[in-house]
């Protein structure tokens, strides 16, 4: 007799549910008023959209907007019925180009290129007809067509850059996205249908507006729009850059690599970084009076070759620099804060011994000779071993640690000595004009490489670790990052083709039945957009060398 259930689990309880029935169906008596909703699912391991079918029997786990995948499954879907909402309101005819670029605080900026004027009267328009769509919970259809076939519908469809993206794809098939006739392609899962996507606004800024979005901390709020101007400026610029290079998303790239090779591109890039750091060191100069750089910023941006060429640079201006590492500041391990959990804190401020920082600092200011600490991170204390300093009229100190930025760091030292900046790579590049891709994917990327090469660490534990790395980025860097004199943006255009070589090895060595496996198949398919190339014309002296290895600096 054929079979016609099938087993279902779902925490630790099991029952049965008939073959064929979606899991929409079965997580609708899970989903509690009130709770984040649930978005996805997981079956025996593997992250399934909620329209998929029962066919065999399974464990499930559920996904709410408030884990991260289920968090990006909400944005993404939101871009989505924005996109549907826009091409009603304007009209295809009046519309060239819909382009997503960066994060802004928690939403998306977008510009639009066509005859359409981008002001409150459209935006008011827009977002009622996005709450329509809501409102009228349209199914977000999935369907899987030949990769030449979807070639031709994103020429027909003006979308140009997907068409020069899927000219690369080796896969055979593609999955579209569809609600309400607006069909589209998105790098991700989708959400079943529109009604999950109640929480959102538009707000004007700069050229374009922001779709803002709900923290994954707080799925059915939406937080202030607080325009962080300063990195704004940054990203928009290294944008133009892209622009001007004729490389603004991966197809560009991968037209590039394929015809004219990688050095042209290469040479560019690394020119600009010189010249960026070569202004930062003139404007240091032209201040006076600077004895403090602070220099801050997130995991893998890369701090430790810019501070390296920095030097270099102050040292070309006439200035003799001196590199401090915060981090020989940390209090003996037996005296580091706990976490909420437990565990030992070593990125909260009290990690750091504050006061003897500061006592050291103002002693090098007054011209005092100072013995500078050296943390032994194989005993976990702080040591002496004769590194005395004294300042002289032309030394600078070179300071790097994630607090660089905070001013409860070097609370006693004079404002006019110090001059703080912030580094990050935020990437510039697209996937397409409609997928972008997250500064913190490039960066994760850059942390598993070095970790592997540096640390012996696995891929596997990299991307273990990297949701408590990003709390500590978000609690002890990116609020203070707006008030840095300066920006340095360490993204390279062309780096991820180049880190792809050595972090597909890595990420294909996570097992299927590992918790990470998830996010290791993710970023393999993400790479799967990218033509490599290998690292040996990237300079000696450049950020990615810190990563891929081969640097002429002690990094």
């Amino acid at each position: 007799m054929e079979k016609t259930t099938a087993k279902v689990t779902i925490g630790g309880v099991t029952e049965e549910y008939p073959l064929g029935i979606s899991y929409s169906e079965i997580v609708e008596k899970y989903q509690k008023e009130g709770e984040a909703p649930i978005i996805l699912v997981t079956a025996n391991g593997k992250l399934r959209e909620l329209h998929k079918k029962l066919k065999k029997d399974c464990t499930i786990g559920f996904v709410t907007t408030a884990d991260s995948i289920g968090h990006k499954t909400y944005k993404r879907s939101a871009c989505l019925i924005l996109l549907k909402a826009i091409y009603d309101v304007a009209g295809q005819e009046d519309l060239d180009k819909v382009v997503i670029h960066y994060s802004v605080g928690s939403g998306y900026y977008f510009t639009i290129e066509g005859r359409i004027s981008v002001d409150q009267d459209f935006l008011d328009r827009v977002k009622a007809r996005m709450k329509e769509i809501v409102e009228e919970k349209l199914p977000i259809v999935k369907r899987s067509v030949g990769t030449d076939e979807a070639i031709s519908l994103f020429h027909k469809h003006r979308m140009y850059d997907k068409e020069k993206l899927f000219r690369y794809r080796r896969v055979s098939r593609v999955n579209l996205y569809s609600i309400g006739g607006f069909e589209d392609y998105f790098y991700g899962f989708m959400a079943n249908h529109s009604g999950y996507i109640r929480y959102f606004d538009l707000v004007l800024y700069d050229d374009g507006f922001v779709l803002m979005l709900p923290e994954a901390e707080n799925p059915q709020v939406i937080p202030p729009f607080v325009p962080q101007d300063k990195i704004f400026r940054v990203q928009k610029e290294s944008r133009e850059w892209s622009d001007k290079l004729d490389i603004s998303c991966v197809g560009d790239l991968n037209d590039r690599i394929t015809k004219e090779g990688i050095r042209s591109i290469l040479l560019v890039q690394e020119a600009l970084h010189e010249a960026k750091i070569s202004g930062i060191a003139e404007q240091i100069k032209e201040r006076g009076g600077i004895k403090f750089i602070m220099i801050a910023g997130p995991s893998s941006s890369g701090k430790t070759t810019f501070s390296h060429r920095l030097s270099i640079q102050l040292m070309a201006h006439g200035m003799r620099p001196h590199p401090i590492a915060v981090d020989n500041y940390f209090v003996n391990r037996d005296q580091t804060p706990l976490d909420e959990f437990g565990e030992k804190n070593y990125e909260c401020l009290e990690a750091l011994d504050v006061e003897k920082f500061n006592r050291d600092m103002l002693a090098l200011l007054g011209g005092e000779e100072v013995e500078l600490p050296v943390f032994n991170f194989k005993t976990g204390n702080r040591e002496y071993r004769g590194d005395f300093l004294r300042l002289g009229k032309d030394d600078v100190l070179v300071i790097e640690g994630i607090h660089g930025l905070n001013d409860r760091l070097s609370y006693a030292l004079p404002v006019e000595n110090k001059f703080k900046i912030y580094i990050s790579a935020l990437t510039q590049l697209s996937i397409d004009e409609h997928n972008r891709i997250p500064t913190t994917d490039g960066r994760l990327i850059r942390r598993i490489v070095r970790d592997a090469r540096t640390r012996g660490t696995s891929a596997k534990e990299t991307i273990a670790r990297w949701p408590s790395v990003r709390r500590g980025e978000e609690e002890n860097i990116f609020p203070f990052q707006e008030q840095a004199d300066v920006m340095f943006n360490s993204a390279l255009v062309y780096e991820l083709a180049c880190l792809k070589l050595y972090a597909e090895p890595l990420l294909f060595g996570i097992g299927k039945d590992e918790p990470e496996y998830v996010e290791a198949k993710r970023l393999l398919k993400f790479f799967d957009y990218f033509v490599a190339v290998p690292s040996e014309e990237v300079p000696h002296n450049s950020i990615l060398r810190e990563f891929v290895g081969g640097s002429c600096f002690d990094v």
